[in-house]
Formats: structure tokens, sequence, C-alpha cells
């Protein structure tokens, strides 16, 4: 049929049979509807060792900052590019039938956010301190009033400002020196997280001309107002390595080296206690940390070591009066509590408060003069236990929901008998709310404003337990709006990240909305590798355990399979980051339980990435994944990186997100998996890679931008459902 007459046929049914644009679209699903997708270069590099060699015939892709940064492109530089770009415009070629539906994603997410709002202020040394946004700006205005709410506001940064002629803008790191007078930031304008670390004169508005390059951003005040603390980064590997002590006015080149963290599996920081009494520098690896404290009246002096580093032993903490609380695992696997003089620090003077308990994870304290607040998981919920200081009474906060997240939120005072904490569920907005821990009343200080409403009770949250193919119990949290039906044909997105410790609480979503209401189920599988069922939880998924995770993922799309939530023909899954490997494993696995996949900033070359000391995180997470420099972690990684186990089999419709400058997990990695996954895949679903040429790990800058990505996922799910033309019928009938 000419290709004219085509078109005008296609918009007479789709106005008259939607029967008919349905069958049309389904056709649109397929990889052969389209122009040929585009097939990246080979050129084979072997990589050898223990005796074992790889071909990688994608090993060209990578490129170095550098090259990236260049402004005259070089041969390989300009082969990337070319591939990468004709990846987005595929992927614009495939997505185009959505563009209105984008379009109206985008407008219908970003329409239920306040344009005007304004956070809950906090009192800390004199002033109430807040973050604002006005109507059709990107990003925040922090600002603050001195002694009461009624006071005239003093804007510390309006980052919209500050990020004009800037694709991508980030600040971080806003600490007020003790005299109010001084504020340090730091901007990161390439999406590496390096930044620059400036001061303003808060009197005057002038920025300083100090400027503290390579930084994390953050950093500690000492008490006479003018000495500095901050971290720099190794400029190959962005691992912070080093922290100096900067004064004001003096050229950083010649600031004072004060701690240098020799070993690369070790992250590091500096920070100020609550007390304001001790500039603490901090040290972490997986399974160790380690702490130096310095008196704050006197920053010239030398840090002193907390406690002895030792391997496998984990612990923060935190000054209060005359003493230091400490969080340990020492002959604790899910943690207790242990108190300490502030003159005698070594683990022989620790002294038990809370003891290990083996069914609940001790996550955190809050102190205040007369109380303790305790941040505990039990049963994959958390939970907030106020203890009195005094005669230790305690009681815990009672929560109505079956699955919820309730964290503290900000308190920088210790002279309070109110607690300030954060609730939340995937129904109810994120409130912040007062709680008096005399009369146990709660306030509601702020709940997040749905615009254009929000009802919770029109949705139904669950928390059920799949059962794993080892007799483990799989904690699943479930949303889905009442109306919806439940069988096998209501799609379902099923979400997991199980990595690191990091437990995915069931927090409230504006934009998930979109989804729901459209008939979607959203579920959370919490699987081994967080934490929400304790430590064990944890270890039983990492190291040589770590296939533990991805074996939970299927059992727990097989358990809402069998339980009639839906089936395998509109179930979907979608991860990011580590999560992004369980999705790139998980595919490989079990191609045949999902109909789509949505991988955001996969870590899916794991082999080679974690042989190659020169990329950020590689040496830091050696005990989560294991040294493949190791023959038995090398045998092990090598079985399931999912770059290395892509077969020749039929896979999941999948789209795959990434950002050129991301220092986390670096865009060659999903850039060659597609391009490997498009050489061996024997079936015509799609496979579309979408690479943000301006930003890094996170995504797009700015308050709104980031929803133009989430709106493109959702147009991906909603095509694999054949729900566009059938919305635009709808919508035109109206």
């Amino acid at each position: 049929m000419h290709k004219f007459l085509y078109g005008v046929v296609c918009m007479f049914f789709v106005t008259a049979s939607p029967a008919w644009a349905q069958i049309q679209q389904q056709d649109l699903v397929k990889a052969s509807a389209y122009p040929e997708a585009p097939d990246a270069m080979q050129k084979d590099s072997t990589l050898t060792i223990h005796g074992d060699s790889r071909t990688d015939p994608y090993f060209w892709m990578r490129l170095t900052d550098e090259q990236k940064m260049a402004e005259k492109p070089d041969a390989q530089t300009q082969k990337v590019l070319d591939y990468l770009n004709a990846e987005n415009a595929y992927t614009k070629t495939v997505m185009k039938d959505t563009d209105s539906l984008q379009k109206n994603l985008y407008e219908e997410i970003v329409g239920r956010i306040k344009q005007t709002d304004e956070s809950v202020p906090y009192f800390k040394n004199g002033y109430w301190y807040y973050t604002r946004y006005e109507e059709g700006k990107e990003y925040p205005v922090y600002a603050r009033k001195m002694g009461t709410m009624e006071a005239d506001e003093q804007i510390l940064l309006n980052v919209n400002e500050l990020a004009e002629g800037h694709a991508y803008f980030s600040v971080n790191g806003l600490e007020v020196s003790p005299d109010n007078k001084l504020l340090a930031f730091g901007t990161d304008t390439l999406s590496r997280r390096v930044y620059h670390i400036q001061f303003k004169n808060l009197e005057t508005g002038e920025i300083l001309p100090d400027k503290l390059d390579n930084s994390t951003g953050g950093g500690a005040w000492a008490n006479d107002n003018k000495t500095f603390f901050y971290t720099t980064k190794n400029p190959v590997s962005l691992l912070p390595e080093k922290i100096y002590r900067h004064t004001l006015g003096q050229n950083a080149e010649q600031d004072k080296l004060v701690y240098e963290e020799k070993d690369p599996s070790f992250y590091i920081g500096v920070s100020k206690s609550k007390s304001d009494e001790y500039i603490i520098i901090w040290n972490g690896s997986t399974v160790s940390n380690d702490y130096y404290i310095l008196d704050a009246e006197n920053p010239m002096r030398e840090f002193r070591q907390f406690a002895s580093r030792e391997r496998n032993h984990e612990y923060s903490i935190e000054h209060f009066k005359d003493k230091f609380y400490v969080v340990t695992n020492w002959n604790a696997k899910n943690f207790r509590l242990m108190e300490t003089p502030e003159n005698a620090t070594s683990k022989e003077n620790w002294k038990e408060v809370i003891p290990h308990r083996e069914k609940v994870l001790l996550s955190g304290i809050e102190v205040f003069n007369d109380y303790l607040v305790v941040s505990e998981r039990s049963d994959a919920l958390t939970q907030l236990r106020i203890m009195n200081q005094d005669n230790e009474e305690e009681h815990y906060l009672e929560f109505d929901e079956p699955a919820y997240v309730a964290y503290t939120s900000v308190n920088p005072e210790f002279n309070t008998d109110k607690l300030r904490y954060v609730y939340s569920s995937l129904t109810t907005p994120m409130s912040t709310i007062e709680y008096d821990t005399e009369s146990r009343e709660k306030k509601v200080l702020k709940q997040q404003e749905v615009v254009g409403g929000h009802t919770p009770k029109e949705y139904t949250t669950e928390r059920v337990f799949a059962e794993a193919r080892d007799g483990s119990k799989i904690p699943l949290t479930l949303v889905y709006k009442k109306t919806t039906e439940l069988g096998a044909d209501t799609p379902t997105l099923l979400y997991a990240y199980g990595s690191y410790g990091s437990s995915i609480d069931p927090w409230f979503r504006s934009d998930r909305l979109s989804l729901l209401d459209r008939g979607f189920i959203f579920a959370i599988a919490h699987i081994r590798g967080g934490q929400e069922m304790g430590r064990q939880w944890y270890e039983d998924g990492k190291m040589f355990k770590k296939k533990n995770t991805f074996k939970d993922f299927i059992d727990a799309a097989e358990f809402l399979i069998e339980n009639n939530y839906t089936s395998a023909e509109h179930m979907y899954a979608m991860g990011g980051s580590a999560g992004g490997l369980l999705m790139g494993a998980v595919v490989n696995m079990a191609p045949e339980k999902f109909n789509g996949v949505i991988a955001s900033v996969p870590f899916v070359d794991v082999v080679s990435t974690m042989l190659d000391e020169s990329i950020p995180l590689t040496t830091n997470e050696f005990d989560e994944w294991g040294n493949p420099k190791n023959k038995d972690s090398y045998e092990y990684m090598l079985s399931y990186s999912p770059y290395d186990n892509v077969t020749e089999q039929n896979y999941p419709h999948m789209l795959v997100t990434t950002g050129l400058f991301d220092s986390q997990v670096q865009y060659w990695e999903p850039a060659k998996w597609v391009a490997k996954l498009r050489d061996k895949k024997t079936d015509d679903n799609l496979l579309l890679l979408r690479t943000n040429m301006e930003a890094g790990h996170g995504g797009a800058s700015g308050r709104f931008e980031r929803f133009k990505e989430i709106a493109l996922e959702y147009a991906f799910l909603l095509k694999l459902e054949n729900m566009i033309q059938t919305e635009s019928v709808s919508a035109g009938s109206n």
C-alpha cells in the first residue's frame, strides 16, 4: 500500500475502530516494524587472566574523560559518539508513536507537583532554615530567617541563578559557619560528582575568591569561623582519598594535608558532630569503619584515632556531653549500642547500652538531652523506639499501615522533647511529623501535596511473602488502585535493587500514580542483598551468595504469576545501577518471565569493571562483589556477569538508559551490553538504548527535567501494553 494512503487509512480506523487500532499497535512492538537498528562495529579484544581468555568485540567503546570533553573529538571518540547518537535516534524513531503520550505523561506528572513549595523549616544556631521552589523554576532556593519565621528572608543561594547557562548543575554540601556569617557550598556542572567548593559572605553577598577544586563538595567548619576541612578525590578513580585544612584567604595550594587514606577500598569524608564540639574524619569500606576526631576549638592540632581499625568491624559514632555513643557490629551481627568516655574511646572502654538482638537490626540513633531515638528494622518494617535517658523507660511509635517507612528527620537541637520524623507508604504522601516524647502526641507539620488531589483510600497496599526456592520468605510490597481487577491480564511493574545492604522502602511517589491510574500494579521485591530482614539478609546476597539476589527476584515474579496478580505476558521488571545488574542477570536466567524490562544505568560488565582499578568504585567494592584477581571470585562473578552471559535466546522487550558522564557506572557498560544483545538475541522484541549526552549517574538535573526520562519509561511500558492508541481514542472522544 502506498505510504500516504496507509497513513490515511490508519487515521480513519483509529477514530472509528478502537479494536483495529489495538491490532495495529501490537505490530508496533515488533522490532521488524521499524528501520534496522544500529549495528555496532565489532573489533575483538582478548582479555586474559587465570589462564582464561574472554573475547570482547565492543571494548573499543571505552573513552577517557579527556576524550569525552575534548573540543575536537579524535577518530575513536567520534565513532563512539556516532554510535550513541545513532542509538538515540533509533530509540526516538521507535518511540515516535508515543510522543504525544510522553508529553501528556510529563505534563500529568509535573502537574501533580506543587510548583511554589517550601520545606518544613528547622531551627539551628539562631536561624530557621528552609528550602523553597518557585513556580516554573528547576532548582531550589536555600534561605533562612533569624529568630522567627516572621523575620525577613535571607537567601543563602538561588541555584536557578547559578545554573544559568549550564546543561547540568548540582549543588551540595551547604555548611554555614558557627558565627552564621559564611556559607561553604559545592557545585558540579558535569555530573561526575566532582565538586568545586566556594565560600559566600552572607553579610555582603560576596562570593569569596577561595575555590577548592576536585572535592566531594561537603566539609566541616572549625569553631574559629575561618578554618574549613574538606575532602578531595583521586583524579583518575574519583575515589575520595585526602582531607585538607583550608584557611580562608589562603591559596588552596597551601592547604594542609591532614589525612590521606592509603587503602583504596575505603571511602572517606569529614563532618562535624551534632554537638559542634568535634571535627570527625570517617572512613568506610564494605566491611569496616574507622574514625579520627579533633576538638573543633583547636583546628591546628592533630586528629586522633577513635579506635583501631579492624576488618569486619563496622560502627558509627555520635558525641553527647562527655561521651560518645557507638552503634557497632562488634560481636553483634545486627548491631548493638555502646557508650564510651570522650577521652577514652578505644574498644576496651566501651560499655553496652542496648544488646544485640537476633531478629532486630539496629540501624541508627538520634540523641537528645533526655531521650534516645533508636531506628530499627524488623520483619521488613522500620521502627522508631523512644528511650528515656534518665529512667530507661521506652516505647515505640505506632503505625497503622501494613507496609510503610518511618525515619528521623532533621533534628539539630539537643535540648528539646520534640522529635521530627518522616512517614510515608505506597499510598500515603511523605509527611513530616513532630512527635512530643512527653505527651506522645503527633502533629503533622507538612504532608506532600498532590496537586489535583490524591485519596489514599482509593488505593490498596499489601505486604505479602513469596517463598524462595531455598525456603526463605521474600517480602513484597504491592500497591494498586482498588478499581483494578487483578488477574492474568493485569500489567505489573516489579522493582528491586538488592545490593550494598540498601533497603528499598515503600515510599510514596506521585509520578507512580500515572501507572496505577492506568491499571498497573507496582510491586517492590525486598530481595536478599538489602537489609530489610536484618544483616543476614544482606550477607546472603553478596559475594559468593550474590545469585540469591537474582533468584529471589525471579521467585518473587513467579509468586505474583502463580497467585493470579498478573502473568508473564504482562509482567515488567525495573532496576537501576546495581539493580540494573539484577535486570541483566534476570533476563539471562529467566527471560520468559517478563514481557519488558527497564534497566537504568546498569552495572552489567561486572568482571571487566572489577578488574580495572582505575574505574571509580572498583577497589571500594571488592568486599561487595569479590576481587576477580582471585580465581575463585573471578569464576563466580563470570558465571553471572550479564554482559559475559548474553546468549542466543529470546529476550524481553528492553529499554536501557545511561549517561555519557556517569562516574558510577560508565556509559560503555550498557552500550556494550545492548550491542551484544542485538548481535545474539533471537526474538523480534524491542531493544532500545537511550544515552543522556549531558548527564551522569543520576540523570538530568533540575526539579522537572528528570520527569521527561520517567515519561519515556512509562510510555515504553504503555506501548508494550498496547495502550497508546486506546488512550488517543479515549481522549479524542471527550
